[in-house]
């Protein structure tokens, strides 16, 4: 069965996210990637079951991912923030050893769209997505124009079928 065959049995009902900004500055008032995502799952029909603002600490971002991955309904984790090379950039580091089944396309995808914005330093974004207790997970940079790009192009384009991917029995 090919993708868009994938794409009708998911059909278009509401997926279930949660939101986690990684920030030592941001506060819940300024974190205009909350809102725009937030304004966009519900512009979709789609939910969002929780909010996390928390500081770039490997285990800040370990218990997040472990609460968030069992949170009931939740179906997609959207972490933003941390996924750059500075030493206080642990997001990416703590997140990809615990992905259980890695999706590299996201991360070559999006630094490939990024190249077309901002060049040679889209080699210095570590974004990257897969699957963890059942839930997807995706690690996006935190400038705004970074998370727009893998919302609209990327995740929001699949995330029907991402969602059904997860729950389905074969």
């Amino acid at each position: 069965m090919g993708a868009s065959e994938h794409r009708q049995k998911a059909g278009h009902g509401p997926v279930t996210v949660a939101i986690v900004t990684v920030s030592d500055t941001r506060t819940p008032e300024t974190d205009v990637n909350r809102q725009y995502i937030e304004r966009r799952m519900t512009e979709l029909g789609h939910r969002v079951a929780a909010y996390r603002l928390i500081k770039d600490e490997p285990e800040q971002v370990a218990a997040v991912l472990d609460e968030l991955a069992a949170m009931p309904g939740v179906q997609i984790v959207l972490f933003n923030g941390g996924t750059g090379i500075s030493p206080r950039d642990t997001t990416y580091d703590v997140i990809s050893r615990r992905l259980e089944k890695p999706l590299p396309g996201f991360g070559e995808l999006f630094r490939m769209l990024s190249w077309e914005q901002v060049g040679a330093a889209a080699m210095l974004s570590r974004a990257t997505a897969g699957t963890y207790r059942n839930t997807l997970i995706f690690s996006m940079p935190g400038s705004p124009n970074a998370v727009e790009t893998a919302l609209e192009k990327l995740i929001l384009p699949e995330i029907n079928h991402l969602a059904w991917e997860i729950v389905r029995k074969g």
